[in-house]
């Protein structure tokens, strides 16, 4: 437990991080301010001297974790015309259901004041799935001008489908349901001809 009056580094990193845990241990269920702050090991009262509220957590942690994601697909233009490009574009897919993804994800839908924030914040320009879809159809334009990927290969389209394909696996998948990491994996070799 840090002492009182001790400032603690990278606070929302640390909370955030303790929330995945529980929700990737205990599920969505047991996610509570109590339940991060003692995964995290500080007070509780740490958590709502950072945020508003239970639910502008819960926001916040989606948001960052959507950023996240969307900053790894950018970095795609730098792979173009190296590794495969399956391997590329499934690396970034793959990213949306690392640190309980589909259960966080899942969670912010069951708290309405977490989802308004979320699409308020999206419809202000954060990061989101837009984000990931423009890297991923932009990277998908310089792999096929390279050649690596087929003439007949549409961008835009690859990308709404891995995107919407992940959408639809992080809101149908939860602890004891069947890993969709696979599902994915087939859907991006299937779609860039891998």
């Amino acid at each position: 437990m840090s002492p009182r009056g001790v400032t603690t580094p990278d606070v929302r990193e640390r909370l955030f991080a303790a929330a995945e845990r529980v929700v990737e241990r205990d599920g969505p269920g047991a996610l509570t301010s109590r339940s991060v702050t003692t995964e995290a090991g500080c007070a509780k009262g740490l958590l709502h001297a950072h945020f508003a509220g239970f639910d502008e957590f819960v926001a916040e942690l989606c948001l960052d974790r959507f950023a996240r994601t969307a900053a790894q697909a950018q970095e795609l233009s730098g792979l173009t015309g190296q590794g495969t490009v399956t391997r590329n574009l499934e690396a970034v897919a793959l990213a949306l259901f690392d640190s309980g993804g589909p259960a966080i994800s899942g969670l912010a839908m069951t708290r309405p004041a977490a989802t308004a924030r979320i699409r308020e914040a999206l419809e202000g320009g954060a990061a989101g799935f837009t984000a990931i879809q423009e890297a991923i159809t932009g990277y998908l334009k310089a792999e096929r001008g390279l050649g690596r990927v087929a003439a007949t290969v549409d961008p835009a389209t690859v990308a709404l489908a891995v995107v919407g394909t992940a959408h639809h696996l992080l809101m149908t998948s939860w602890p004891g349901t069947p890993d969709p990491r696979p599902s994915m994996t087939r859907l991006v070799g299937a779609l860039v001809g891998g």
